[in-house]
């Protein structure tokens, strides 16, 4: 069967059999990649709609025979098959973009990054196909966050390993992709001293430090700076362990008597935490109690992508995962926002590896139900999703999340920089859906484990409804209503959620 190649990581090409097919016809280009990108029938309607929005439907159906047969005549044969109902490209195909997110599946990191010869379909475009432009865009912000990913990870291999030329150059690219990310410059500045070159990383710190100024008006972090003066200590070296397949990215830090493992939100990537000065000062204060465990959950920041929904199953399973990897038998688990259902999970699961629970800002159900009245409609809940992945690469939703800074030019970069090394718009859109559908409350009467409940009393991201929903059916759980409206737990008033956990860890 001949093969039709499609390269899509750049401005799109197509061959057959090797020999270039020019398809001048742009929505005739636009209809073969997205056929190719479904991998399987697509709706004839769909399709239609997809790249004639002004049309009616009779309209829309004639232009899409015409487009069809000028595929037909460019190809010199069907490539299409066309059924009454739907459209398939037939199966010998190749794209890179699908053989680029195979790659990183299989964890063949460096053929991935060779395979990322540029953003997806860089310079291509429908201005007149709204909807076929939002697909482009989160397809093009997922697989250039798969990059970033890949790249971090190779940076830290190459290290590793005692490649630091290599390092260097996957570093290199990293900081081209994102010039404002003081992560990526980091990871150039510790492969240029890998590789014994001071003089370079202390070119790209002056770099650092004149692109923040000048871009952001901000001045960078300290740990970046530590970097140069031979101190890692400001940030913990991240690791991996492995779970059903898929690799945790996790941190320890500090080395007191008791372990305390913090389950993150939504949105977390262990690395761009310990960017902001006040989240790095909570999680410092923190390891000044017991010895922290951090880590992404799967999904999310430096893990592993994942097709499926992350349930509170898997979460309880990574915390297990990443707590035999430290070698903890036991520890303090503190749930945040949407980390809770999953540590509710696990301390009903695993009771004799917990002393205690914390749960800051957190919920037991992630949309409204009537016995359950203060949270989102389904309906609701979906609006929110879309404003916020609308907005997803700036500082989204961050009048919601911590409206105490909201006006802060450095927090809003920060957060807009977290959120595009966390997830993609399309990868994060599964996990906000599952958390949608996540229901715990069967769980909470069989918690066993000395429990605290913190909650803003003006949250704006969780009602403190759903904190003392939780205290009140969690068995001896105690509820302290905190001051604020911020749903971030490291800005505004931080002392009760320090006290509470280390009540926990003396065992008071």
């Amino acid at each position: 069967m001949e093969l039709i190649q499609l390269r899509l990581l750049g401005f799109p090409e197509f061959r057959l059999n090797g020999q270039r097919i020019e398809l001048a016809l742009r929505k005739a280009a636009a209809l073969v990649i997205y056929l190719a990108e479904a991998g399987g029938p697509v709706a004839r309607d769909v399709a239609a709609t997809l790249l004639w929005p002004e049309a009616d439907e009779e309209a829309a159906r004639a232009r899409l025979r015409r487009t069809l047969y000028k595929i037909r005549i460019a190809f010199g044969e069907e490539i299409i098959s066309a059924g009454a109902a739907s459209l398939s490209l037939r199966p010998a195909v190749e794209a890179d973009s699908i053989a680029f997110d195979h790659a990183c599946d299989a964890g063949l990191l460096d053929e991935a990054a060779g395979l990322y010869t540029g953003d997806y379909l860089a310079g291509f475009a429908l201005p007149d196909c709204p909807e076929f432009e939002e697909w482009v865009f989160f397809r093009r912000e997922a697989l250039r966050s798969r990059l970033v990913q890949a790249l971090e990870r190779l940076v830290e291999a190459r290290i590793d390993g005692g490649d630091a030329r290599g390092a260097v150059m996957h570093a290199t690219r990293l900081a081209a992709l994102d010039p404002l990310s003081e992560s990526a410059h980091r990871h150039l500045i510790r492969a240029h001293l890998a590789a014994g070159d001071r003089a370079a990383a202390e070119r790209q710190g002056e770099a650092c430090v004149r692109l923040l100024r000048d871009e952001l008006g901000v001045a960078p972090d300290p740990a970046t700076l530590a970097l140069l003066r031979a101190s890692d200590d400001e940030m913990p070296r991240t690791r991996y362990v492995a779970v059903d397949g898929i690799h945790i990215a996790c941190q320890t830090i500090g080395s007191g008597p008791a372990d305390i493992v913090l389950v993150p939100g939504f949105i977390s990537h262990v690395e761009r935490i310990w960017e902001d000065r006040s989240c790095r000062a909570w999680l410092s204060a923190v390891s000044r109690l017991g010895r922290l465990i951090l880590f992404d959950r799967r999904g999310m920041g430096l893990s592993d992508r994942v097709g499926a929904r992350p349930t509170v199953e898997a979460t309880a399973r990574d915390i297990l995962a990443v707590m035999d990897a430290a070698g903890s038998r036991k520890a303090v688990l503190v749930g945040a926002s949407e980390g809770g259902p999953g540590c509710i999970r696990f301390a009903v699961d695993h009771p004799d590896r917990l002393t205690g629970l914390v749960l800051w800002g957190s919920l037991a159900k992630g949309s409204r139900a009537p016995d359950y009245p203060f949270a989102l409609t389904a309906a609701q809940y979906d609006l929110w999703q879309q404003r916020l992945l609308a907005g997803w690469g700036g500082p989204a939703e961050i009048e919601t999340f911590a409206p105490s800074v909201a006006s802060d030019r450095q927090a809003r970069a920060w957060w807009a920089g977290l959120l595009r090394a966390a997830s993609s718009p399309g990868a994060v859109a599964g996990l906000l859906q599952a958390l949608r559908d996540a229901d715990v409350r069967p769980l909470l009467s069989k918690v066993s484990a000395p429990t605290l409940v913190l909650h803003r009393r003006g949250d704006r991201a969780v009602r403190v409804e759903a904190g003392r929903y939780l205290a009140a059916r969690i068995p001896g759980a105690r509820f302290v209503e905190v001051e604020g409206e911020d749903h971030w737990f490291w800005v505004g008033e931080q002392g009760a959620l320090l006290e509470g956990i280390g009540g926990m860890v003396s065992g008071g």
